[in-house]
């Protein structure tokens, strides 16, 4: 019995090591915006300027991240949605780092 816990106790701590891992070669929102893969659209979030798994995973979580803080936002200030999203393109837009990508006219540019 003894030795059965100790291989579940080595699966474990393998499994725990493995996800810690997936973590580390995950692609941060900056790098992913300094090698050129995201950038701010006209809607208030992150768009794929380059299709990209790890981009996009980022692009995803983040973009959920935004419109919860929109969602509330809106409640908070009597404003739709829309508004509070149209708010945030512009502000998000205002303070991209030049040679990081933005949306203008649907089309990706540099900043």
């Amino acid at each position: 019995m003894r030795k059965f816990q100790l291989k579940k106790l080595n699966v474990i701590t393998l499994i725990s090591a493995v996800c810690l891992s997936f973590s580390a070669w995950a692609i941060s929102l900056d790098e992913a915006k300094n090698q050129g893969l995201v950038g701010e659209d006209s809607s208030g979030y992150l768009g794929l300027v380059v299709n990209n798994s790890e981009a996009k995973a980022v692009v995803d979580e983040i973009n959920a991240k935004r419109k919860e803080q929109y969602l509330k936002l809106a409640k908070k200030n009597n404003l739709s949605l829309a508004q509070v999203e149209a708010l945030a393109a512009a502000k998000t837009i205002e303070k991209t780092k030049p040679g990081h990508y933005i949306e203008v006219n649907g089309q990706w540019v540099k900043k």
